[in-house]
């Protein structure tokens, strides 16, 4: 009895995990570019919907405006940075996870001198200088920028959203996706995933183009050149199997190249140049241009125009109203100065290109298609050049430019979100920049001089699909050490592509705590120090812990209880032991893989295709470790970086016998594991014990916010917010005063006004919204939030009365009409039902008189109230109120919706068979016949067949149309009476329609 409480009570708490119903279930993506940002939802009714901004336009500006009393977002940020620059902040996606010393750090600051910037001693990186108290860190600002999104997303959506997939350039390495994730968490978003921009895109296509993806490979390259940067993608669409979902399609990145620097701004800036360069030519102003901040705003500005205009045009006219000393500029600019200008950026547009060609390995001939992506891509120049370089017929323009990535994350998230069920589409991305893991570890030479031997280990191959787990094996460690994660190889960058990247050093990973687990397990078998490491669904590296693995013999333990069984069945039907991966989550992912002990080209293999290694053999990490020996040297190579210098030979071919001997005593270990199997008693079995490691991390790239600075922000962003709501309902409250003492002054001279008001009420109320507005022009634009509430509900309590009074009056007229046309309808009713005959009523007496009484009473009080009401002067308070009306009207209409709902579904009553010729006759043949055997109705299917072939006139529930409207039962033909008995034998629920 005590189990089946107990397993009762569990049912019931794992109930009570299950999320509510009523929970906010809209989800939202931002794509977040240099320049511009789109936003979408998806809740439901509402799939994959782009966000307007308050301008009801479908892109927003990445702007902030941060003046001494508000904040502006977006086009009012913009139109502010014309005429104070210093204060609005942009292209902050540059700045993103970089030290003060990076190239795109220095060149910001050429490029916006207004701005001061500082070093942070902490973390290396820039602070803005906004005031002499007031610093702001780019990911502050860029916190900001997501917040806003994240209200417009909200507004939008009606209901509150957390939830958010964030697009990401692919070439951002891994302090620059901290830095997003970060800004993200000042915001007070949660992200389920970053996404590369160009997955993103890839996903939209595909989606939107399911149909037409088979078992064939087809290779498609996105070019993508937006404000800021260019990429090319190539990618692999086709069906492809799977365990969990059948055959579905997916996509695979195969390629990607990049320019960090080439965009639509760079080309802007080179305008922007050339204008200004021309009105020094001028000599209309003695003053230079160039050192105005505020000229160079307009110029920016008055370049991205032009731009956009001889993208369509062969020459267009540069104007600025008093550009600067009031001074008016006007300059003719062609579309050839423009190629000019930028030639040495035309040059650069097959580079990206080429690069994804290469990184793939593939040939131009095997891309159906190059598709454009990115604002930047409408100018004519660049679809030149680019279709000269893929030596195709024309570039695919069948997709949206602008807003393909932010529809392609909202699908994303819908199928990371819990709340929507999508069709699985399976995304296989690929991480640019390779990760490897390098250790020393001491050496003994023949001669017995001790070296240091430096070890790297390739974590994550260039292209390696993610999200993916690794585990990375020391056999060779009995006390603490560390070892360090670091960026491959990154050769195919340019020498200035390196110098934007930054630090190709991650962490020193410190390791306390080996040696005294080896002090503590000195009897078990050690298995090695394990290092599990996981690339995220964000392409973010993480180490999630380093354990210490020994193997031991022990006996068996106890099969578990029923009850802890079913208590973890529940858990896991509820999400507790879950492992099931998202569908659109890149397959062959979710197993932890042991990393080769030798870098080489089985180890590319096995990371260019982990979904055949998934089918040949598990990768999980009990199963690796199950198999590889002590003696398998997991965690060092027997050359460092492939080259071996003469003396390190001979040792090289020492350890490779070795290697060799223990590969073969593993062998013969697995072998004879059986017959010691047999022969063990059957109480012991080996079993395997880990101890976690203490980790300590020492970030080498760029730190990460302390969590003291990032509570610090959070809160700093929150009173910001806090500040803007304040704003915004203290300018909501004014306006509504304003305009409720303007209507209500005006309202005092219309008729329908002054004929409910006495001249006592008019004088009182006319002499209070004279004193309110006169308040208002002397201090109330000072007043606070609360101050002018209390303004506003004095003058609405003050005019109560009389807006009820109108109303009313307005409202009565039509609620009286509604009220005699029901009665009017009920009488007839009434009347109608009274009428039928006695043999076919359905209703009874008691709901006769009850329609009646209600009719009566309806009507007799609405009499004596219209009379009582007319009485009484239209400035007094009414007594025939239009509410009550409505309730008298929804009386009536319940009772008679009750009487009609029992007339649709009432059945008729039987009538008695009426006698005629024939069925007399055949009465007097049965003389012999009992009363009895007449009452027996037909059980079988002969007596059914005697029904049917007695001639006998219709039933009345075969006639009940021509019974319900009271008429004379009319002759019906043979055929169609046994066609209708039939009917009605095989439909026992057959009720009349009509009264």
């Amino acid at each position: 009895m005590r189990e089946k409480l107990s397993l009762g009570v569990l049912f019931c708490l794992a109930l009570s995990f299950l999320p509510a119903p009523g929970a906010s279930v809209a989800v939202m993506s931002i794509d977040l570019g240099s320049e511009w940002m789109k936003v979408a939802i998806v809740k439901p009714g509402v799939p994959m919907e782009i966000v307007l901004n308050k301008e009801s336009r479908r892109k927003t500006p990445v702007a902030v405006c941060l003046k001494e009393d508000e904040r502006l977002f977006g086009d009012p940020a913009l139109g502010v940075s014309v005429k104070n620059p210093k204060v609005v902040y942009r292209y902050l996606q540059n700045l993103l996870g970089k030290t003060a010393d990076n190239p795109q750090v220095v060149q910001y600051q050429s490029l916006f001198p207004e701005h001061l910037m500082e070093r942070d001693e902490k973390r290396g990186t820039v602070l803005f200088k906004h005031s002499e108290e007031i610093l702001y860190t780019p990911e502050e600002i860029l916190g900001m920028v997501l917040n806003y999104s994240r209200s417009l997303a909200q507004d939008f959506a009606e209901q509150v959203i957390k939830d958010a997939v964030i697009t990401v350039p692919v070439f951002f390495n891994q302090a620059e996706r901290r830095a997003v994730l970060n800004a993200a968490q000042m915001a007070g978003l949660k992200v389920l995933q970053l996404i590369n921009d160009n997955t993103a895109v890839a996903l939209n296509y595909g989606v939107f183009r399911r149909k037409d993806i088979n078992s064939t490979a087809q290779n498609i390259m996105f070019y993508d050149m937006g404000s800021g940067s260019t990429t090319a993608t190539i990618v692999t669409y086709q069906t492809v199997k799977t365990k969990e979902a059948g055959t579905q399609p997916q996509l695979q990145i195969r390629g990607v190249g990049f320019d960090r620097t080439l965009g639509g701004l760079e080309m802007e800036v080179r305008l922007r140049d050339h204008l200004a360069k021309i009105f020094n030519e001028q000599k209309k102003s003695k003053k230079d241009v160039r050192e105005n901040p505020r000229a160079m705003a307009k110029l920016l500005k008055e370049a991205q125009r032009v731009k956009t205009v001889l993208s369509a045009n062969a020459e267009h006219m540069a104007q600025i109203e008093g550009l600067l000393d009031d001074i008016d500029f006007k300059a003719k600019v062609t579309r050839v100065e423009f190629e000019a200008l930028c030639s040495d950026l035309f040059v650069r547009v097959p580079g990206p290109l080429q690069q994804a060609l290469a990184t793939s390995e593939m040939s131009l001939d095997e891309i159906e298609q190059v598709i454009l992506v990115g604002g930047a891509t409408r100018v004519p120049k660049v679809q030149e050049v680019l279709l000269k370089a893929v030596g195709k017929e024309e570039l695919g323009k069948n997709i949206n430019a602008d807003e393909a990535a932010a529809m392609g994350a909202v699908y994303q998230a819908a199928a990371l979100s819990k709340a929507f069920k999508v069709k699985p589409f399976l995304v296989r991305d690929a991480a640019v920049f390779p990760i490897q893991v390098e250790f020393s570890r001491e050496t003994e030479e023949e001669d017995g001089v001790k070296g240091l031997k430096h070890n790297k280990r390739v974590l994550f191959q260039r292209m390696a699909p993610y999200p993916q787990r690794k585990v990375i094996t020391f056999n060779r460690y009995t006390d603490d050490f560390s070892f360090y994660v670091n960026y491959g190889d990154l050769s195919f960058l340019s020498q200035d592509d390196l110098k934007m990247f930054g630090s190709q050093n991650l962490t020193t990973v410190k390791l306390s705590g080996v040696g005294d687990s080896f002090k503590k397990h000195a009897d078990a078998e050690s298995k090695g120090i394990k290092a599990h490491f996981n690339m995220d669904e964000s392409g973010v590296l993480i180490l999630d812990r380093v354990e210490s693995v020994f193997e031991t013999v022990g006996e068996e333990r106890e099969e578990e209880s029923t009850l802890t069984k079913l208590g973890n069945t529940i858990s896991s039907l509820f999400g507790g032991g879950s492992s099931e991966p998202s569908p659109n989550m890149t397959e062959p992912v979710q197993d932890e893989e042991e990393v080769p002990p030798e870098a080489g080209k089985d180890q590319e293999d096995a990371e260019e295709k982990p979904e055949e290694r998934a089918q040949e053999k598990p990768e999980t990490e009990e199963k690796i470790q199950g198999e590889k020996s002590e003696g398998e040297p997991q965690a060092e190579e027997k050359k460092a970086d492939g080259e071996a210098s003469d003396k390190e030979e001979p040792q090289a071919e020492k350890d490779a016998e070795k290697s060799e001997k223990s590969e073969g005593q593993m062998n013969v270990t697995k072998e004879g594991e059986k017959e010691e199997e047999e022969k063990k008693p059957k109480g012991q079995r080996k079993s395997k014990l880990s101890v976690d490691i203490a980790v300590e991390q020492e970030v080498k790239d760029v730190l990460n916010p302390a969590s003291e600075d990032i509570g610090a922000s959070i809160k700093k962003l929150q009173d910001l917010t806090e500040r803007d709501l304040e704003k915004q309902e203290r300018e909501k409250t004014l306006n509504s005063l304003e305009a409720f003492v303007f209507e209500t002054q005006d309202k005092l001279y219309q008729d329908e006004y002054l004929a409910v008001v006495t001249e006592d009420e008019k004088e009182q109320i006319s002499s209070k919204l004279s004193e309110a507005s006169s308040w208002l022009d002397e201090e109330g634009y000072a007043a606070g939030t609360q101050e002018l509430q209390e303004k506003l509900s004095e003058l609405r309590k003050l005019c109560r009365a009389m807006f009820y009074r109108v109303d009313e009056r307005r409202k009565r007229p039509d609620r009286l009409a509604a009220l005699d046309s029901m009665l009017n309808h009920s009488s007839i009713f009434l009347k109608s039902a009274k009428m039928i005959p006695e043999d076919d009523q359905i209703f009874t007496e008691v709901e006769l008189k009850t329609l009646e009484r209600v009719i009566n009473e309806t009507m007799t009080w609405k009499n004596e109230t219209e009379a009582e009401q007319e009485k009484r002067s239209p400035t007094e308070k009414p007594v025939l109120l239009s509410k009550d009306i409505e309730a008298k009207l929804m009386l009536l209409d319940r009772e008679v919706n009750y009487l009609l709902n029992k007339a649709k579904f009432a059945k008729p009553k039987p009538k008695p068979k009426p006698k005629d010729k024939n069925s007399t006759n055949t009465e007097d043949g049965k003389g012999n016949s009992t009363e009895a055997e007449k009452l027996v109705p037909p059980t079988s299917e002969a007596s059914e067949a005697e029904v049917k072939t007695a001639e006998e006139p219709p039933t009345e529930e075969n006639n009940t149309g021509e019974n319900n409207t009271g008429e004379t039962e009319s002759k019906i033909p043979k055929e169609t009476e046994d066609a209708e008995t039939s009917e009605d034998k095989n439909s026992e629920n057959h009720i009349g329609d009509e009264l």
